[in-house]
C-alpha cells in the first residue's frame, strides 16, 4: 500500500512515534515485578537462562555467520547486535498475553513477567553499550568517553532531572488544581524530546531518552492513568502502527529468493527460539518446577514482538546487519511471538498442569 509513497515523512512520523512509545513503556514500567521474594530462585535462574544462553547463541550465529548473513559488514558489530536480538523479551506484550490468559497472579505468570523485566532492563543497557560501541568504531578513548557521557546522562537524569521534573509538576498541579493539564502535556512532551535529543547527540539513538524520562516519573500513579487515557490511546492507534509499517516497508521478503537463504532464515527462527526455551525450562525444572510449569515459562520468555524490532530497526539504521538478516529477524521475532499464546492454552489444559 506504502510502497510507491515517499518513505521521509513515514520514517519521521515512525521516529516520533517510537520516541513516544518508549516514554509509554519507561512510564508503565511496574519496579515492583524486580522484588518478588516467593519466586526470587526461580526469576534469577530463569532470568540468567534466558540471558545468557540467547546472547551466546546470537553472538555465534551474527559473527561466525557474518560472511553469509551479512557481507561485507564488520563480523563484531553483527554477532554484538544478534546477540541482544536473541536476548530481548518483550515485556509489555508479555503483560498483555497475562492478563489475556488471567495469569497476572499465578505463579509462572509473576516468574514471567518479572524476569521479563529485568531482562528487559539488561537488554536496554546492553543496546545502549552495543550502540555505543559500534558507534565509537572500536576507538578505545572515543568508546570510554561515550560510556562516561551515557552514565552521566542516566545518573543525571535521575538524581537531578527527575525531582525537578516532581516539583514543575507539582507546581503545575497546584496552579491549575488539574492532574493532568494542557501545561503538564505540553512540558512532558517537551522534556521528552529534549531528553530524545541529549541520547541522539550521544550517539545512542533518541529512544533511550524517551525511555528513561517515562522511568523517572513511573512512580506519579495519577499522571500514568491520566497519560495511558489522553495519550496512551492515541500512541498506540496512530503512531504504533506507523511504525510497524515503517519496519514492514524495509522488510524485503523477496530478497530471499533462494532455498540456501529460506534454509538459512528457518535455522535463525529455530536457533533463537530454541536458545531460549531450552534453557529457560532447563533452569525452571533446577529451580523445582514441575515439566508443564517449566515449558509454559520457555515459551513466554521467547515473547519478543515489539522490541526485537525495535533493536533490529537499530541495527539495519547502523548497518550493522544485512537487508536478508534483517528479514529473517524480523521473521523470528513474529513467529516467536505468535507461538506463544496458542501454546500456552495448550499447556495450561493439559492434566499435568495442575
Amino acid at each position: 500500500v506504502f510502497r510507491s509513497a515517499s518513505p521521509e515523512s513515514l520514517t519521521i512520523l515512525s521516529q516520533i512515534g517510537l520516541l513516544l512509545l518508549m516514554f509509554q513503556i519507561g512510564l508503565e514500567f511496574n519496579f515492583s515485578h524486580l522484588q518478588a521474594v516467593h519466586y526470587r530462585k526461580s526469576v534469577l535462574w530463569v532470568n540468567m537462562a534466558s540471558l545468557l544462553c540467547p546472547f551466546a547463541t546470537g553472538f555465534v550465529v551474527g559473527y561466525y555467520g557474518a560472511t553469509q548473513l551479512s557481507p561485507g559488514v564488520n563480523a563484531l558489530h553483527s554477532g554484538l547486535f544478534v546477540a541482544t536480538a536473541f536476548s530481548i523479551t518483550a515485556l509489555p506484550i508479555l503483560g498483555r498475553i497475562l492478563i489475556d490468559l488471567g495469569m497476572t497472579n499465578h505463579p509462572i505468570g509473576v516468574i514471567a513477567i518479572s524476569s521479563a523485566a529485568i531482562n528487559d532492563v539488561v537488554g536496554w543497557v546492553l543496546l545502549a553499550v552495543v550502540t555505543a560501541l559500534t558507534t565509537a568504531q572500536f576507538s578505545a578513548a572515543s568508546f570510554a568517553f561515550t560510556l562516561v557521557l551515557i552514565a552521566f546522562f542516566f545518573i543525571a537524569s535521575w538524581y537531578v532531572v527527575r525531582p525537578l521534573t516532581h516539583k514543575i509538576l507539582n507546581r503545575i498541579e497546584e496552579k491549575t488544581a488539574r492532574d493532568f493539564s494542557d501545561l503538564s502535556l505540553g512540558f512532558l512532551l517537551s522534556l521528552i524530546f529534549l531528553a530524545g535529543l541529549c541520547t541522539y547527540l550521544l550517539g545512542i539513538f533518541a529512544i533511550f531518552g524517551g525511555f528513561m524520562m517515562g522511568v523517572i516519573l513511573h512512580d506519579r500513579e495519577r499522571l500514568v492513568q491520566a497519560w495511558r487515557e489522553r495519550m496512551g490511546q492515541f500512541v498506540g492507534v496512530f503512531f504504533l502502527p506507523i511504525f510497524f509499517t515503517y519496519t514492514g516497508l524495509r522488510t524485503n521478503i523477496g530478497g530471499l529468493a533462494s532455498l540456501e537463504l529460506w534454509a538459512l532464515c528457518l535455522l535463525v527462527i529455530a536457533l533463537a527460539c530454541l536458545a531460549k526455551f531450552l534453557p529457560v525450562l532447563l533452569a525452571s525444572r533446577m529451580a523445582g518446577h514441575t515439566r508443564v510449569e517449566a515449558k509454559q515459562l520457555g515459551i513466554l520468555m521467547n515473547t519478543r514482538a515489539l522490541m526485537e524490532l525495535i533493536v533490529i530497526n537499530i541495527g539495519f539504521d547502523l548497518k550493522v546487519i544485512s537487508q536478508n538478516l534483517f528479514t529473517m529477524l524480523v521473521l523470528m521475532a513474529i513467529v516467536s511471538t505468535v507461538v506463544t499464546t496458542p501454546m500456552m492454552r495448550r499447556w495450561m489444559k493439559s492434566p499435568s498442569a495442575a
